[in-house]
């Protein structure tokens, strides 16, 4: 049956509960390792197919960028497949610019999973990997489907299971460039590298406050945010007094803490936080919502 439209379809960010910078290749891009964590703070698309082969995005929330990562997406899949397809792509922006949280990325790769399925390409999950890996660091991770421990630039994925976690996010006014951290002269570069084999989810998910050196695991970006945005440095101290954790995710501005489960845990922070912070409280997910939307290995025909 051909489908004509898509609806409600989630495009969730992502924690990076740790990020460290373990090297650079010669062409300048930073080698990571990170445990990439799923939550349900998510943006909402809307997909219908168009006979004409026109490619449009329509904004419902904030206006975005005139050429954004989800039309960049959209004309990669249309281009690589030679589909006489097009689409109306229509976003309900929610998560925030900026914050670490992989917000693009995360559309980006929603698109690709669901243009897969609106123009019927039946394309496998190594070949979005690929087109998606050449937009983005972060891309391939959310069109992997799985929380992951992520290496390389992004593109090297091993899954991790991880138990349902509470956390609460802090997102300062200031919206963070990616490049303006990663080009910083004071930037770590060369972290130990770590070896999977050995740590269990508990190791990998215990957050620590950026100066306690207690357990395992930072944000080597932090320092350099912090340093550029002092804001972001008053959101951790605040989590980090209030909750005894606290670590900026990504590149981004967000900080958060991992919390035991309560019925509001942001209500503690009501008349704390400066005019224009946002405050959230968000789970992990177990793995992506549309991880089943697509092949997991080459079609045998």
């Amino acid at each position: 049956m051909t489908l004509n439209a898509l609806w409600d379809v989630r495009a969730p960010a992502k924690l990076n509960v740790f990020l460290h910078v373990v090297g650079r290749r010669a062409d300048g891009h930073h080698l990571l390792q990170s445990l990439f964590v799923l939550i349900d703070w998510a943006d909402t698309l809307h997909f219908e197919r168009r006979s004409d082969g026109e490619l449009r995005r329509h904004d419902l929330t904030v206006a975005l960028p005139t050429d954004d990562l989800c039309l960049r997406a959209a004309r990669a899949l249309k281009a690589a497949s030679g589909t006489t397809c097009g689409a109306d792509i229509s976003i309900a922006k929610e998560v925030p610019w900026g914050a670490g949280l992989g917000g693009g990325s995360s559309d980006a790769a929603t698109t690709l999973l669901a243009l897969n399925r609106l123009w019927g390409l039946n394309w496998s999950r190594a070949q979005l990997h690929a087109l998606g890996l050449a937009l983005g660091a972060d891309v391939p991770f959310f069109i992997g489907g799985n929380n992951a421990w992520v290496e390389g630039i992004g593109e090297q994925l091993t899954p991790v299971a991880v138990p349902e976690q509470s956390y609460i996010l802090i997102k300062p006014a200031v919206s963070i460039e990616t490049r303006a951290v990663f080009s910083h002269p004071q930037l770590v570069r060369d972290t130990p590298r770590a070896i999977l084999e050995g740590f269990d989810a508990d190791e990998l998910l215990r957050i620590t406050a950026p100066a306690d050196g207690v357990g395992w695991g930072h944000n080597d970006l932090q320092a350099v945010a912090e340093l550029l945005h002092p804001e972001v440095h008053d959101a951790a101290t605040l989590l980090q007094s209030r909750y005894g954790n606290s670590r900026m995710s990504g590149s981004g501005s967000v900080v958060f803490a991992r919390t035991v489960s309560e019925s509001n845990p942001a209500l503690a922070l009501d008349g704390e936080l400066p005019s224009g912070w946002i405050t959230k409280v968000c789970r992990s997910l177990p793995q992506h919502p549309l991880r089943d939307w697509v092949r997991d290995v080459e079609s045998q025909d």
